[in-house]
């Protein structure tokens, strides 16, 4: 049932009635009691959702919907999924080195070819 906005024009009282759509507009104000009651117009009501949520059961399947589902769970049943944490390796073209530096640092040493932690 529909929810109608009414408002008095002698009073100025406004309320919501929940009607029927058969049902005829009210008249009379609730408070004052006097025949000056019209029908606003509104935004309707908004959809309600009652209850816990939809579930597959609620809804009809054909036997394609069936076959595919099956078909669908046949797949991921003989392709188990793996997860990595490395990312998938892509081709790239192969990287050519550059030539090694043989310039040689104050001291006689090469660069880059000191041991660890000496600088």
């Amino acid at each position: 049932m529909p929810t109608y906005d009414y408002q008095c024009d002698a009073c100025g009282h406004t309320f919501e009635e929940w009607q029927s759509f058969k049902d005829d507009a009210l008249t009379t104000c609730p408070k004052c009691k006097k025949k000056k009651l019209r029908r606003l117009f509104g935004g309707g009501a908004a959809i309600i959702f009652k209850g816990s949520g939809f579930y597959e059961t609620d809804y009809r399947r054909t036997d394609a919907d069936k076959k595919a589902a099956e078909a669908d769970r046949q797949a991921t049943d003989a392709k188990p999924e793996t997860k990595t944490d490395t990312p998938a390796k892509t081709e790239t073209p192969a990287k050519t080195e550059a030539p090694a530096a043989t310039e040689s640092k104050p001291g006689g040493k090469s660069a880059g070819k000191g041991k660890k932690g000496e600088k």
